[in-house]
């Protein structure tokens, strides 16, 4: 009889164990499992029947049996009907990225049929595919874009294949991308329905601690394996060693073990080795075995196995789960023969096991770390670079080989930096970029030659733009002081991306200053227009400008000296392509950056967006807008997903577009911009910034009720990216006026209150505008000192940079009402001065929302004339909610007639089909 066959499995993560075999002390744990898989597959009407998707986590230290409770919970839940997905971190692939994602996904993708594969993936399959390994990378993609994908796919899996359980094991060992989605997938499981169960040591490594908490608390079940008691430590002696073994013997196997099942069993292989009686005696001898066995050093493994076997064997540890044998063959340097000598040596040994798919797998986790813990560093290293070398061999790529050369010692090896490069792209590719910049910051300390460390350091700032803007700053920082550095057109590049990563930190005056700096030290040419043309556009968003009109100016004179460039190109390039034989300067490079880059397009619209702030006419920010969209679409480079300029240019444009009433053009660019987000997979930032658009549009639409829907999505997804970034001001914002134009105004406080939207302001400009937002609802609230100094700093501030639209910033209106009880005539000045700046716009819902504000600070029946000329404006205007609100006030300020009562009831009607609640309940009680 063989050492294997001689030892019973005892919760020690054997994978061969036999369906009868019992489990000590884990009934507790296990009935709790088949609970969990009864709700799950209890059948009801509706879709998912009366399903109940749970999470059940298993913690505790190394070795305490949870692989083999979730073994039993495998076969359970299998044997119930489930789908069942399952994975298994690994130590050696915790820097693969989806390394478990592939794992659960792969096997039943594989089961399907083409039609039901196309159902699961569905128009997902760009995003998802090549981070679960069914395409070739190819564009950056957005992480949080995956992992949205990923959710689609095992909701269609529930959908198609009920009930689905996802069974994940050594969760410590997962790569953190898929840790990442597990995270959110704990948090939606129950509404899946989906059974979640997944097993990891106390021990997280610190990089994932917050998401194991996240998953505890997310948890429905959650169980702490401790060590067995003497009782059954003694039965696993007497089944090892006999009936006959000792109680004292008993006793010490489980102080020196101290109830570890891991532990246990491999004493007992050692006294079955050593042919060691089970009697009180040998106590001694039986201290010795146990730190042999606990210790596994390389002299443990070499006595075990030999010098060929062993190094199959580290071959095997590195490569840790879904062990092929013929790659660890190659790595270690194995003939066929050999390895499967090596391979039948260690299942006798019970280090390897079968897997499917004709694979290997260890018999537990534990006996990986150790042999791979037991070789000798030069020979680790070593070892490492043949893997690169033969998974690469393999066609596993460089995604799966990227792990080895992390490993490699640096050598200023420049085909080593060259491949870390190359996989950095393929991780960005799956949406992996912090393994991207793993290989990056592995591929500098090589280090790369002089020439190519700028570059290098450029792809490690840009690789962080979409998830660490902190790190592209620093990258691209260092990458701009080399001083072997940057071509002509990566510097240009490199410039314009920190200037990004600044803004989207907040510090908009360093982004501006940045390019403002650079385009002084750069030739003439495009490169320089296009950094000029940055620092205005950056400069525009601050919220603060000592020289706003001055700016402005700058920015006329920059346009006109622009079309004079443009003119000059145009004509230089036609002159040389006529053949005339004329002598012309012309650099056809420097004609086709100026067109590809679209810098007349982004100064149009820079333009059109300065008259907008500044309440000029509408004609001429439209005509504006109109010249940045030839053929009445938004060209390539200002495309929202177009890296030249971001996704800012096309929003302000459509921002320009709403607050001038042509709500058909806003609509039609922010659906743009939903739809290529969704398609390119940019579920972070970007959609964020799309549904704050389209909210802002719905609010100016008066559909408050759609408009709440997409700014809470805008919301959440600002919450996931981080506190304090522009996109969370500007929801926090948008939102709290929707929910005081739905009548919820102690939400729409709370909401500001939560937030910090208050004094000290954000030095980001928002929209709407932060100090005109806050004084309005404390105005609402009744603290009309408390408004009227908000919005006389806010107009103070605005005025001084010389931005008077009283679409974005209605303060005069709202101060005028603040200061109406104390200083009548102060307030009519104001109310006056707003209406004739709405006036100046020529925008109906700007000069009807301004004559109804006015209204406000005027008795009757002067009010009612103003709320008559309000409507009317309104009526023309986009602006239902605003209208609705005039008429309102108008019924009310006519008192008593037919005409009251037909204002207020046309108001109820239009209050409610707004979802305005608190304005139609005004409108009910006015009518009696």
């Amino acid at each position: 009889m063989t050492v294997a066959e001689g030892l019973p499995a005892a919760g020690d993560g054997g994978g061969d164990r036999g369906p009868g075999a019992r489990l000590h002390e884990r009934e507790a744990e296990l009935r709790s499992a088949g609970q969990a898989i009864g709700a799950l597959t209890r059948t009801g009407d509706g879709p998912g029947g009366g399903a109940s998707g749970e999470v059940l986590l298993y913690t505790g230290a190394a070795g305490l049996g949870k692989t083999t409770v979730l073994t039993e919970v495998r076969r359970e839940a299998a044997g119930a009907g489930c789908t069942v997905l399952f994975a298994r971190g690994g130590e050696q692939r915790r820097h693969e990225p989806f390394h478990v994602v592939r794992q659960l996904v792969q096997p039943v993708l594989a089961g399907l049929s083409d039609g039901e594969r196309a159902r699961v993936l569905g128009p997902w399959e760009d995003i998802v595919g090549p981070a679960v390994g069914l395409l070739r990378p190819g564009g950056q993609l957005d992480p949080q874009g995956v992992r949205d994908g990923l959710d689609f796919v095992l909701t269609r899996l529930v959908q198609l294949r009920p009930p689905v359980a996802v069974i994940v094991d050594d969760l410590h060992w997962a790569d953190p991308e898929s840790l990442g989605w597990l995270a959110g997938v704990a948090v939606r499981a129950r509404e899946l329905p989906a059974l979640l169960v997944l097993a990891c040591r106390d021990e997280f490594p610190d990089g994932v601690l917050a998401l194991e908490r996240a998953l505890a608390a997310a948890a429905d079940r959650c169980h702490r394996l401790r060590p067995l008691r003497p009782a059954s430590v003694a039965h696993l002696v007497r089944e090892a060693l006999g009936a006959g073994a000792e109680d004292a013997f008993c006793r010490d196997v489980w102080s020196v073990t101290a109830g570890n099942p891991y532990e246990t069993t491999a004493l007992l292989r050692e006294v079955l080795d050593q042919q060691l009686d089970p009697v009180g005696e040998n106590t001694e001898q039986l201290r010795e075995l146990a730190a042999n066995a606990r210790g596994m050093t390389l002299r443990h493994w070499l006595d075990k196995l030999g010098p060929t076997t062993l190094r199959f064997a580290w071959a095997a540890s590195m490569l840790g789960t879904d062990i092929r044998p013929e790659l660890a063959a190659a790595i270690c340097a194995q003939s066929p023969d050999t390895a499967a000598g090596s391979v039948r040596e260690l299942r006798r040994h019970r280090v390897l096991t079968s897997a499917p798919g004709g694979r290997l797998e260890f018999v537990h986790p534990l006996v990986a770390t150790s042999l791979y813990q037991s070789m000798p560093p030069a020979t680790r290293t070593g070892m490492h670079g043949v893997a690169a070398v033969e998974v690469e061999n393999a066609g596993l790529g460089l995604l799966a080989a990227s792990r080895h050369l992390l490993e490699l010692l640096p050598e200023g090896d420049g085909a080593i930096v060259a491949k870390l490069r190359r996989a950095a792209r393929e991780h960005l590719a799956i949406g992996a970029p912090e393994a991207a910049q793993r290989c990056l910051r592995r591929a500098i300390s090589e280090p790369p030659a002089d020439e190519d460390r700028a570059t290098v350091l450029y792809e490690l700032g840009c690789s962080a733009l979409l998830t660490d803007p902190a790190t592209t700053v620093n990258q691209l920082r260092l990458a701009l002081a080399e001083p072997e550095g940057l071509g002509p057109g990566v510097r240009v590049d490199a410039t314009f991306r920190l200037a990004q990563a600044l803004a989207h930190s907040n510090r908009l005056d360093e982004a501006a200053a940045v390019c403002a700096e650079e385009a002084a030290r750069t030739s003439p040419g495009p490169g320089r227009l296009r950094l000029e043309v940055a620092h205005f556009m950056f400069a525009v968003f601050q919220s603060v400008d000592e020289d706003g009109p001055g700016r402005s100016k700058r920015l006329a004179e920059f346009a006109r000296m622009l079309d004079t460039v443009g003119l000059a190109f145009t004509d230089a390039l036609t002159d040389a392509g006529s053949g005339s034989g004329t002598d012309v300067d012309v650099d056809v490079d420097e004609v086709q950056l100026f067109e590809q880059d679209g810098l007349a397009h982004a100064v149009a619209v820079l333009r059109c967006w300065d008259l907008t702030l500044r309440g000029a006419d509408r004609e001429q920010a439209l005509a504006l807008a109109e010249s940045a969209l030839p053929h009445g679409r938004l060209p390539s480079s200002l495309g929202w997903t177009n890296t030249t300029w971001g996704f800012e240019l096309p929003g302000i444009l459509g921002i320009s577009y709403l607050y001038a009433d042509r709500v058909d053009r806003a609509e039609e660019l922010f659906t743009e911009a939903v739809r290529a987000y969704e398609v390119a997979g940019w579920s972070g930032g970007h959609l964020g910034f799309a549904h704050l658009l389209t909210g802002m549009l719905r609010f100016r639409c008066g559909a408050l009720a759609e408009a709440e829907d997409h700014l809470r999505r805008a919301l959440r997804i600002a919450g996931r990216i981080g506190p304090g970034i522009p996109l969370h001001w500007d929801a926090v914002g948008a939102l709290a006026e929707t929910l005081a134009a739905r009548g919820r105004l102690a939400e729409a406080l709370e909401l500001a209150q939560k937030h910090g939207f208050g004094p000290p302001y954000p030095s980001v400009m928002v929209l709407p505008d932060a100090p005109t937002l806050y004084g309005r609802l404390l105005l609402a609230r009744g603290d009309a000192s408390g408004a009227a100094e908000a919005l006389a700093a806010a107009g103070a501030a605005l005025d001084a940079r010389g931005w008077r639209n009283t679409v974005w910033a209605p303060w005069l209106g709202h101060l005028a009402r603040a200061v109406a009880g104390d200083q009548p005539e102060r307030a009519r000045a104001l109310a006056g001065e707003a209406v004739r700046r709405a006036r100046e716009s020529g925008t109906d819902s700007a000069i009807g929302s301004a004559l109804r504000l006015s209204a406000s600070v005027h008795e009757r029946p002067y009010a009612a004339e103003l709320l008559e000329q309000a409507v009317r404006h309104l009526e023309r205007s986009p602006a239902r909610y605003e209208h609705a609100v005039a008429l309102v006030d108008l019924g009310e300020a006519l008192g008593t007639g037919s005409g009251a009562r037909d204002a207020l009831a046309r108001g109820l009607e239009l209050a409610t089909r707004c979802d305005a609640d608190g304005l139609a309940d005004r409108a009910r009680a006015l009518l009696g």
